[in-house]
């Protein structure tokens, strides 16, 4: 077998670069889209439910991206061809969206008795999130593709780095633009242009981070990814086996790994949908969603989720010195439960910086380790991205389950939002316990 070459970190970086694009645009998504249908007229409580696409859409694009991607082998590469094709209607969407009040297309909806904002908050989430996700998975395959068993924690970490800078941009970005000038409001049913303008600048970053990526980094073909790999070309002709086959013949990290995926996404889908009601309650002294003062722990949210991609930022350069992957693990998810448990008690917006610090490194690990014990575990397989989208499941479906029993929960803590946070830490805990069943 020859021996694998190490890339240098310029390489690493180059190979991760386009996902910082890729996730200014998840982070505008998520921190505006509410805001968004909101200002078009839609009722908040009828959309919620549309917040359950997002992770279905993941569940059935990533798995089909990944088995796809296996079988493509052209002049433009394996992976590649999926994450330009995936950015482009990315940045279609992302220009689109924020214009959606200046479209005069309403009365024709209405006419035909539909609500024209509730719709296109259906379709404008279908296809913003399947774009992302077809950009954002062929990052992952690449890594698992051309970086070696020792060089992956670091790729992964480097991945993190990024796509929590990407992260702190697209937070940040509306209170940017509002800063320089640009209005943060506008007549009634249309978007504010400085929200306008976040989603073009994002479009912008996204496009040329993946193009960046997209012409400086050269996929192996089919001998070299063999050779690579240490299998023969006779296992370069798979025989397509179904989902559910694969499933059955899936490694045990893949099931073990999976598992701790499980409490992890869950305990922080319980974090994005009671943060705000949680600060409310503890720093504002409200209850009333209509008040100003939990309109401004609203506004207090956007600026302590960058705070946690700051820690998560941090923590990531910090991962690649662990000397096991599995310890490093562990440690960033005691991490992150202390700084969940601790928003239970905090009564101050500033001391909550600290919380959200050490939530950062749990989301650091998240981003990064699993698939670096994973792709470990998958060495040498045909079908790498196959498992690296069916895997994908493993961070949906914890978010539908958590979503769909969230008002059980939540009604066996008394109905308090900031008790969820105790719910997530335990979650967290529970986790780093699984982790012990990992082995390589």
């Amino acid at each position: 077998m020859a021996i694998k070459k190490q890339l240098s970190f310029g390489e690493i970086f180059n190979l991760n670069f386009g996902f910082f694009g890729v996730q200014i645009a998840y982070a505008l998504q998520s921190a505006n889209i509410s805001r968004i249908f909101a200002t078009l007229g839609a009722d908040p409580h009828q959309l919620s439910f549309f917040w359950i696409l997002p992770p279905l859409m993941g569940m059935i694009v990533q798995p089909l991206i990944g088995k796809w991607s296996d079988k493509t082998w052209c002049k433009l590469g394996r992976r590649k061809p999926y994450l330009l094709v995936g950015a482009i209607i990315a940045v279609l969407v992302m220009i689109l969206l924020p214009n959606a009040g200046s479209l005069n297309l309403s009365k024709a909806w209405l006419f035909l008795g539909l609500n024209a904002a509730m719709w296109f908050g259906l379709f404008s989430l279908i296809f913003l999130d399947t774009s992302i996700n077809i950009a954002m998975q062929p990052f992952k395959m690449m890594v698992g593709d051309m970086v070696t068993e020792e060089q992956k924690t670091l790729a992964y970490s480097t991945q993190s780095f990024l796509c929590n800078a990407g992260s702190l941009f697209g937070y940040l970005f509306p209170i940017f633009f509002t800063w320089i000038g640009i209005a943060n409001t506008a007549p009634e049913g249309v978007v504010p242009n400085s929200v306008i303008w976040s989603f073009y600048i994002g479009a912008a970053i996204l496009i040329c981070c993946v193009l960046f990526t997209f012409f400086k980094v050269k996929e192996m073909d089919p001998q070299e990814y063999a050779e690579f790999h240490g299998i023969e070309a006779s296992e370069e002709k798979p025989e397509n086996p179904g989902f559910i086959k694969l499933l059955r013949q899936a490694p045990k990290t893949f099931w073990t790994v999976g598992l701790v995926q499980f409490f992890c996404w869950a305990a922080f889908l319980y974090m994005w949908t009671y943060t705000n009601g949680a600060i409310a309650k503890n720093v504002w002294g409200t209850t009333d969603a209509a008040s100003a003062d939990y309109q401004a722990a609203g506004n207090w949210v956007g600026v302590i989720f960058a705070i946690q991609a700051i820690g998560s930022m941090l923590w990531a350069l910090v991962l690649p010195r662990f000397k096991k992957v599995q310890t490093a693990y562990v440690v960033s998810l005691l991490i992150g439960a202390a700084g969940f448990a601790s928003v239970f008690f905090v009564t101050n917006q500033y001391v909550l910086f600290g919380s959200f610090l050490l939530i950062g490194a749990a989301w650091a690990a998240m981003l990064a380790l699993p698939f670096t014990l994973l792709t470990n575990a998958l060495e040498g397989s045909p079908y790498m991205g196959s498992y690296l989208g069916l895997f994908n499941c493993t961070i949906c479906l914890p978010q539908i389950v958590a979503a769909a029993t969230g008002g059980f929960v939540i009604s066996a803590v008394g109905g308090s939002q900031p008790a969820m946070f105790l719910v997530a830490a335990a979650f967290l805990v529970l986790g780093s316990v699984c982790v012990r069943l990992i082995k390589k």
